[in-house]
């Protein structure tokens, strides 16, 4: 995520309780992989104390058998020995669809049209979908925001209509078609009657109890029930029933705000002036002269790959957020549980429980399924419990005196309402994944450089994480099924280096060394994968220097341990993680590489911080890892 992309972050004034003022060291839950006897002089007696997890040893976890790599500064890929990477998607390769396959041309002259047959810049969160088993499949993915200095030949200079279209065609999702070779390889299928492309522009239906609501509607959709297109994509999941959840995160970056902003509108964050600069050739992102356009983003956005025919829709019974994304779990009695986690300081973890089944039947028997269920944002208290709390229109102070006229104005004043319920604050909340074994829900909050500053939420002396740069994850397990209204928590870990002399900075992990956790995923062995994402003005600087680039670990929770699986190019963000269900082929994102420290490139400097994955532009492209032998990754 672009740094200038906090116009949305530390826009909660609520006087809502923080995570650090309410975590002790007796419930973090530490990593002790591999502590060295400095590590272990530095962390202290009170820390060893705490010793390896509980009764959490699952027989059927499998262990990790790769040998862990160590940190890089190269600008390419590094496996460990025994495995292969492979680039097979890369941004301005086209998709696929028949008879418009326009090429991607290195000086990025490619046109707005070509953009929108083509994949986009910026890939993130990515499922596969399997069409002939772990052969052949498909993969939808997320192209979560444009680089415009990479993106034209010329750069932002002069910006024009015509660049503000194609930075507009390089959002929004993709689905590809994938096919394995014999000798193992993966490449794409071109043509493929499944190919496809959502962008700014793609019609999209808006459903649930926001559609047709007075502040969804505009002089172009004065219904209220169909948007123009998705952006900022940033995470996704999976849906039982076989469609696609991608998550609208800082899609306030995307707007011009008015000069004297609304209560609304402030808590929100948005402003004058905008990241992208749309607004100065398309009035639809004018929000003085459009003031409810920024109400149809925010949104869970539901696809089925499987019809390229069919319409997406955005879901507005799980509420209006910087969603970053939305991963399922499904109840004893069949209902769908969605959690989803708002990527902004100081802001919310959620969950939906649906109000019917998941039927047989797929993606057209379950088209109302997110439509009708009950949303709840998590409060964390101070004795390692905590409570969902529900935001439902008539409860509490969620009533018309309190601003909220219905259920729709609860949803989209999600952030709102949940200031008044009372919901914790937290560092950025990012990625969930639920654990297959335990059915633990684990969340990574990647960083909260303003914690414990001046006019924000401090901490106290257990939680020592003042000036948050370096992230944790925290984990809870609902009491019974997963609809419950309760849960216990606690903390994984605190990310960090335990040589660092920061005293906050010492609450590291207890073997490969990282910062920022961003995406993670459990496989069906009950492994996690952590993903991290420190930034280009971080990465090569100060505490992050022993970290060098961007990598994938994989944890085994059960017993601790942890290792560096694989190292990305110079500035990228590792992401989008997802398998095979044979789990012999790993497909991920590299995001950004050669991203630079003001997020935007000069295309005329002829010293970029990278030129991977073919020694032009740097292009953001899903990577294919597999073992050489073709056995299951990470065995």
């Amino acid at each position: 995520m672009p740094k200038d992309h906090a116009t949305m972050e530390d826009s909660n004034r609520s006087s809502n309780p923080d995570i650090h003022s309410l975590s002790d060291a007796g419930r973090r839950r530490w990593l002790c992989g591999g502590l060295s006897a400095l590590g272990a002089g530095l962390l202290g007696p009170a820390l060893a104390a705490c010793g390896a997890p509980g009764p959490r040893a699952f027989s059927t976890r499998g262990a990790l058998g790769f040998q862990s790599v160590p940190p890089s500064r190269a600008d390419t890929i590094v496996v460990p020995p025994g495995y292969v990477a492979q680039v097979i998607a890369s941004w301005g390769e086209p998709v696929g669809i028949a008879g418009q396959m326009p090429p991607f041309k290195p000086d990025a002259s490619n046109t707005a049209e070509d953009q929108a047959l083509q994949l986009g810049m910026h890939h993130d969160g990515i499922h596969y979908y399997p069409l002939d088993g772990s052969r052949r499949g498909l993969l939808a993915m997320n192209h979560e925001y444009t680089d415009d200095g990479l993106l034209h030949p010329d750069g932002m200079q002069p910006w024009t209509p015509e660049k503000v279209r194609k930075s507009q065609a390089a959002h929004g999702v993709s689905v590809i078609e994938v096919e394995r070779l014999p000798d193992g390889r993966w490449q794409m299928v071109r043509p493929s009657r499944y190919a496809r492309r959502i962008t700014v522009h793609t019609p999209i239906a808006i459903a649930g109890p926001a559609a047709g609501h007075p502040l969804m509607r505009t002089a172009a959709d004065p219904l209220g029930e169909r948007v123009l297109g998705t952006l900022n994509n940033c995470a996704s999941g999976r849906t039982p029933w076989g469609t696609y959840l991608t998550g609208e995160e800082n899609f306030i970056g995307y707007f011009s705000g008015p000069k004297t902003p609304d209560e609304h509108a402030r808590r929100w964050g948005l402003r004058p002036g905008s990241w992208y600069r749309w607004h100065e050739h398309d009035e639809r992102f004018d929000a003085e002269k459009h003031p409810h356009e920024p109400n149809r983003f925010g949104w869970i956005v539901e696809i089925d790959p499987l019809d390229p025919t069919s319409t997406p829709v955005k879901r507005t019974a799980l509420g209006r957020a910087a969603h970053e994304g939305a991963w399922v779990a499904v109840t004893r009695d069949g209902r769908a549980v969605v959690y989803s986690g708002e990527d902004a300081r100081f802001e919310y973890i959620y969950k939906f429980v649906s109000r019917d089944p998941i039927r047989p039947g797929g993606a057209r028997a379950n088209r109302e399924l997110l439509d009708h269920g009950t949303l709840y944002v998590a409060r964390f208290d101070a004795d390692g419990r905590g409570r969902w709390l529900p935001l439902l229109h008539g409860t509490g102070p969620l009533t018309a005196a309190h601003g909220f006229a219905d259920q729709g104005e609860v949803l989209i004043k999600t952030r709102q309402a949940a200031d008044l319920l009372g919901a914790t604050k937290m560092d950025r909340p990012e990625w969930l994944a639920i654990d297959p074994l335990s059915g633990e829900v684990y969340c990574t909050l990647t960083n909260n450089s303003r914690r414990g500053q001046p006019g924000h939420p401090d901490v106290d002396a257990a939680n020592p994480r003042a000036g948050n740069v370096m992230g944790h994850i925290i984990r809870w397990k609902e009491a019974g099924d997963f609809d419950a209204t309760s849960f216990t928590w606690d903390h994984l870990v605190l990310a960090g280096d335990p040589a660092n002399e920061r005293p906050e900075a010492r609450g590291n992990i207890l073997g490969d060394l990282f910062a920022c956790p961003d995406g993670i995923a459990f496989d069906s062995r009950g492994v996690l994968w952590i993903q991290t994402d420190a930034h280009a003005s971080q990465l090569h600087r100060g505490e992050f220097a022993r970290f060098g680039n961007n990598q994938l670990l994989a944890c085994d929770v059960a017993t601790g341990e942890v290792r560096r699986f694989l190292t990305g190019p110079v500035n990228c963000e590792i992401t989008g993680l997802t398998f095979t269900p044979d789990l012999r082929t790993m497909f991920l994102n590299v995001q950004h590489p050669g991203e630079s420290p003001s997020d935007r490139s000069d295309p005329a400097d002829p010293t970029r911080y990278s030129r991977w994955p073919d020694g032009g532009r740097p292009r953001s492209s899903t990577v294919v890892v597999r073992r050489a032998d073709g056995g299951v990754i990470g065995t």
